[in-house]
């Protein structure tokens, strides 16, 4: 038998066959388990593995937008929306972490402390500064960070800048409302809660992109009562007044008394709600609804009006009035400016606003049928206007009314109102007894058409159209003959009153002898009323007579309204053309 070298060829081949064999088994079994490997990530774990790569390259941003719109009640634009940029960055791109943190510090006006906590956050996704100024992203885009990026975002815009601040309000970062009719109307207002992809490229910074059609999500708009004529000239003629007599602050009201709509609402010194943060936040609120104040003599037509309702007094009935000295509980009461008064006819008492009048026309009246019609005006109560912040006022239960009560609310200390209330309950007066609904809300849209009117809302009737028109004509001589000549207008005939309330000193709970609030209280034309208009000057200094300070402001405004409403005085001749 041959025997086989160890050497041979024969050898070898057998040898690296079986090393071959050996070889492709081990490839075959790598290609299966690298196979079953892929097999498991793309089946198996597919979706996360594609959420960690998004994670990556992309981040989700829940972003405000579509805010809808406000107008007056002409259409003009009151607050609208503009697109603006805001800056953030993701830590884990950024190489120098102090540098860049006192770049963006530098550029955003913001404090290095804070930019540098958020440059070490270990989240993706950190906000710098939202809705930067234009400037602001200008300089920093020219710097191009690495790890810092931009979105757009929208941003409430005020046109109108001061124009009916404390009406409007304003919002937050994220377009909630947070004051005035945007915190009142937040649902119907809001707009879309949208999310927002970014996405970065290979460089690691994200990419812009924009918010697509913002009219496309926006909710709804709102069309408001008020007149952005009629409110620059309250606002204008209020801070002219407020300066001049060196008064803390001023309000006024402008309202139509047949159906609650307010024309005006102003308050000075105001703020600009553009960028509110800036102005002390006793300016943010709107006084003529949220603040109570004692009246003074302006009340004095509630308590004239329940004794001609009631049959007690009328007109020419005469009363004595004490010569200015009246004792009640061992308190004497006397007349503003020291007048004595002796016998006075209702309609006097009215004109001459004697203290010691609506006293004694307070005390036929009675507690009961007084304190009746002070809530029948609607005063102690919230009228429900469409305002944040409404207060009741103070009006006191009648068990609690001491002996002095009945003289002192009278003529309007001893109570409490808003400025709204006052100026509903002249409006019943003048209108023919119905007190109306205050409203700043007019209609809604959608898509530019109107889907949604508001009206005149009457709460009840508080007098006869008998006793309306006594009130009217007795009003009417206040301007004519009164305090309140200051408040006439030429070829008009105007109603009102005046008021100058002592207030109270906080430090010795007792009347101010230096402190006053003067008011004026009216509405024209007389006969037939369009306006009712309430003028406030809280403290002023050169004089503090409601018919010296408040009057003229009425006289003002009220005669470029009426010119601006195209209502004709007596002095114009109208002629109506028949074309049929």
């Amino acid at each position: 038998m041959r025997r086989i070298k160890k050497n041979s060829p024969q050898s070898l081949y057998s040898a690296l066959k079986g090393r071959m064999a050996v070889v492709s088994v081990l490839i075959v079994a790598f290609g299966l388990a690298l196979a079953g490997r892929l097999a498991h990530l793309q089946i198996f774990q597919h979706d996360k593995l594609i959420s960690q790569a998004q994670k990556q390259y992309l981040r989700t941003v829940e972003i405000a937008t579509g805010r809808g719109h406000i107008f007056d009640k002409n259409r003009s634009l009151l607050a609208t929306n503009v697109d603006v940029e805001s800056v953030y960055i993701d830590p884990r791109e950024i190489f120098n972490p102090a540098e860049t943190a006192r770049t963006l510090a530098s550029s955003l006006n913001l404090e290095p402390e804070t930019v540098l906590q958020k440059v070490h956050s270990k989240k993706h996704f950190v906000w710098i500064k939202r809705k930067a100024r234009l400037d602001e992203i200008a300089r920093l885009r020219q710097l191009d960070l690495p790890g810092v990026g931009f979105i757009k975002e929208s941003q409430r815009f005020y046109p109108r800048r001061q124009l009916a601040a404390s009406t409007l309000g304003f919002v937050g970062l994220d377009n909630q409302g947070l004051a005035g009719i945007e915190h009142e109307q937040q649902s119907l207002l809001k707009g879309k809660l949208r999310r927002k992809v970014v996405e970065k490229d290979a460089r690691g910074r994200y990419l812009q992109t924009g918010l697509g059609d913002d009219a496309a999500h926006r909710n709804r708009d709102l069309v408001l009562t008020l007149d952005e004529v009629i409110q620059f000239y309250a606002e204008q003629e209020l801070e002219k007044q407020v300066r001049e007599f060196q008064a803390k602050r001023g309000l006024v009201i402008v309202m139509d008394p047949n159906d609650g709509g307010i024309h005006a609402l102003a308050s000075y010194p105001g703020f600009n709600p553009n960028n509110f943060a800036a102005f002390p936040r006793k300016r943010w609120g709107n006084p003529a609804v949220t603040h109570a104040y004692e009246p003074g003599s302006i009340f004095k037509p509630i308590v004239v009006a329940a004794a001609l309702e009631e049959g007690v007094a009328r007109p020419n009935d005469i009363f004595f009035c004490e010569n200015g000295n009246y004792e009640i509980g061992g308190i004497h009461i006397g007349e503003a400016a020291n007048h004595r008064f002796g016998w006075l006819t209702l309609q006097n008492i009215i004109s001459k606003s004697s203290n010691i009048g609506a006293i004694k026309v307070a005390q036929k009246l009675g507690e009961a049928r007084f304190h009746e019609y002070i809530r029948n005006f609607g005063f102690g109560s919230r009228l429900g206007v469409d305002l944040p912040g409404e207060t009741p006022g103070m009006v006191r239960d009648l068990p609690d009314w001491s002996g002095l009560s009945l003289a002192s609310i009278s003529f309007g200390h001893e109570i409490s109102v808003s400025p709204l209330q006052m100026t509903a309950a002249m409006a019943a007066i003048a209108n023919g007894g119905l007190l109306m609904k205050p409203h700043v809300t007019h209609a809604v849209l959608k898509n530019g058409e109107t889907v949604e009117q508001f009206g005149g809302q009457v709460i009840r009737r508080v007098l006869t159209r008998h006793t309306s028109r006594q009130m009217i004509d007795m009003l009417k001589q206040v301007v004519k003959n009164g305090t309140g000549k200051q408040a006439a207008i030429p070829g008009f005939e105007v109603a009102g009153k005046t008021g100058t309330a002592q207030k109270i000193d906080p430090e010795t709970h007792t009347y101010s002898t230096s402190a006053y609030l003067a008011s004026f209280i009216g509405f024209v034309p007389a006969d037939a009323p369009r306006l009712v208009i309430l003028v406030m000057i809280d403290e002023p200094q050169k004089s503090y007579w409601g018919g010296e300070v408040a009057a003229p402001v009425f006289q003002r405004l009220a005669e470029k309204t009426l010119r601006y409403l195209h209502i004709p005085s007596s002095r114009e001749r109208v002629f109506v053309l028949d074309r049929t």
